[in-house]
Formats: structure tokens, C-alpha cells, sequence
């Protein structure tokens, strides 16, 4: 089986990041949230905020704009990749397989629609509601072996692809492992 993250490995870019731009061009009003969403980022990047608390702190935020200006999701996320699906990494594109399994932090609802773009039938993404416009679980570092296993929890992960060092519980639990930066994929293990 071929695991891969999604962000920086398979896509070029973060795909959060760009959703919020794409958001942003409908949204104008977004750019008051800038000023505290830097902080959130700069405060996590110097180990000073889990993304537990981050969650904490900044969802209800989120969750409330959402509520508020996100009237056609799914529409919003066949608009988004209708713009952005240019950014698959062509490496990726010339080696996927249907058995593929997508293992992101990213946001399931915008896995669903690129994984089926792509003719991918597996990924693994943080959960959202739709709904009530909430996270309901982040897939990130050590819960994305947790969110595996429960999805697999035999699988034997012949090969697994990330661009971060974040992903070492992945890293460990496949037999080979790959480091991509940019366009260059390096074997680590």
C-alpha cells in the first residue's frame, strides 16, 4: 500500500492556506481575522500553542464566519479545485495508483472532491461537519497513525510519502519513506 500526505508533497502548497485566499476574494471581510490568525501561527511555530488549544481558542471564530458566509460548500469546493487541481505535484501524477491512500491534515470535504478527481478511492483527512461548520478531529502528526489504524488496522504501508518531519509516526510505521521537497523526492528510509 502507498501513503501519502497531501500539503507540500502531493499538491504544491498548503491547500488551508489557499482555501482561505480563495475565501478571501468572496470574502473581503476575512482580512480582519489576518492580525489574529498570524498570531495563532507565530505563537505555534514557537511551541508556545498546541493545536489542541489552537482548536480551542480559534474555532468557535472560524466556525461563526462559516456559519455566516459559507452558504454553498460543496459548490465552493468544486470551485476551488476547478482553479487549483493544477497544483498535483506531476511525480505524483505519474505513479498514482486507485489504491492510493491520501493521509492529510487537510479538510475531508476538500480531499473528497480532489481524490475523486484523481481517481483516488482512500483518504484519510481531519473531519469536519458540515453542517455546523466544525472540526470535529485534526489528522495531524501522531493521530494520523491513529486515524490509519482505525481505517486499516492491518495494513502493512509498503511505501509513504510526506514532506515533513512531522510525519515520523508515519515514517516509522511504513517500510520505506520518502521525503518531498518540491519536486525532488528523496528516499529517507
Amino acid at each position: 500500500m502507498n501513503v501519502y500526505d497531501f500539503d507540500n508533497t502531493i499538491y504544491h502548497g498548503e491547500s488551508g492556506v489557499d482555501a482561505f485566499f480563495f475565501y478571501l476574494k468572496r470574502h473581503p471581510q476575512l482580512l480582519l481575522a489576518l492580525p489574529w490568525g498570524i498570531h495563532a501561527v507565530a505563537r505555534y511555530k514557537r511551541g508556545s500553542l498546541s493545536i489542541d488549544d489552537a482548536i480551542a481558542q480559534y474555532s468557535g471564530t472560524i466556525e461563526a464566519f462559516c456559519r455566516k458566509h459559507i452558504t454553498d460548500p460543496d459548490g465552493d469546493v468544486k470551485r476551488f479545485w476547478d482553479t487549483h487541481m493544477h497544483k498535483i505535484k506531476p511525480f505524483y501524477l505519474a505513479q498514482r495508483k486507485p489504491d492510493d491512500v491520501i493521509l492529510s491534515a487537510s479538510m475531508d470535504i476538500f480531499l473528497a472532491e480532489i481524490c475523486r478527481r484523481l481517481g483516488i478511492g482512500t483518504f484519510i483527512g481531519s473531519v469536519t461537519d458540515v453542517e455546523r461548520m466544525r472540526m470535529i478531529s485534526f489528522c495531524y502528526r501522531e493521530n494520523k497513525v491513529a486515524a490509519f489504524r482505525a481505517a486499516f488496522p492491518d495494513a502493512v504501508v509498503e511505501n509513504f510519502y510526506t514532506d515533513s518531519l512531522n510525519d515520523t509516526p508515519m515514517i516509522e510505521l511504513a517500510q520505506n519513506a520518502f521525503l518531498v521537497k518540491g519536486d525532488v523526492v528523496t528516499k529517507i528510509k
